[in-house]
């Protein structure tokens, strides 16, 4: 498969290209992170690629994106905890200091994690943790993904 899609996240989920996604939710999609140095970070993805800020969204579509934020952040918290008997918890944040379209992280947060990084921002990380293959998205990580992809299915349902 072509790296295209990392050009074009959002118009790639929504042409189906996207390998990354998870689910498509109310108003966004759910992928998972393309980096695992703290395995079960996911991103929502907001749905239309023009919106660079949650105040962009009318207020429905606001509270959808939400809505899907907490959505996902709760089935990686309950797949880190089945999975890990280290989880901690989850951290969710918007910042979009980056990549200019409305998105939010999911980060799982470990008991294993440095002393030094476990109680801070995740952004403190050394940089090669982004860039290092031994931290890359791999088939190591099937297990998760569709851990995680089952907890949003529960979730929809409930």
């Amino acid at each position: 498969m072509s790296e295209d899609w990392r050009r074009d996240r959002i118009g790639s989920a929504l042409r189906g290209e996207n390998p990354m996604v998870l689910r498509r939710l109310e108003a966004g999609f759910a992928v998972i992170g393309d980096v695992q140095f703290l395995p079960g970070y996911s991103v929502l993805l907001v749905d239309d690629p023009a919106v660079q800020r949650l105040s962009e969204l009318p207020r429905a579509r606001r509270i959808a994106f939400l809505s899907d934020m907490d959505r996902l952040g709760e089935a990686v918290e309950r797949a880190c905890r089945r999975l890990d008997p280290a989880f901690r918890r989850v951290n969710l944040e918007i910042l979009g200091n980056t990549d200019p379209y409305l998105h939010a992280h999911v980060w799982p947060r470990f008991d294993w994690e440095p002393d030094d990084l476990v109680g801070r921002p995740v952004w403190l990380y050394p940089r090669e943790h982004w860039s290092d293959e031994r931290y890359a998205l791999g088939p190591q990580h099937g297990d998760l993904r569709a851990a995680i992809g089952e907890e949003l299915d529960r979730l929809a349902v409930s």
